[in-house]
């Protein structure tokens, strides 16, 4: 279950899929994934995608500002993708691309 796992494994699972995602999409996937509610764990969630991307496991393909609230409004929303690194690193604790 993905709720046992640690949330940034899970968030490289996510992304195996090789396909970009919103990080709005990602917050709420994992929001429900682990049933944590409310604009504190929503915001920690998103700090997390900022990691990796920072760590070099996610890169930040496309950005634009949530106009429409959907995220939070006046907020940058951006779009990751898994990195080769990424992918490596979720083959080292045994996820993806085994």
């Amino acid at each position: 279950m993905a709720g046992n796992r640690p949330i940034k494994f899970r968030m490289l699972e996510l992304f195996s899929d090789e396909q970009p995602h919103w990080n709005y999409e990602i917050v709420e996937k994992i929001q429900k994934e682990y049933n944590l509610k409310g604009n504190f764990y929503r915001d920690s969630i998103n700090f997390d995608l900022i990691e990796l991307a920072s760590g070099g496991m996610l890169k930040d393909v496309e950005s634009k500002l949530d106009d429409k609230g959907i995220y939070k409004k006046g907020f940058l929303l951006h779009k990751y993708m898994i990195t080769d690194f990424g992918k490596m690193r979720a083959s080292n604790v045994c996820l993806v691309y085994v």
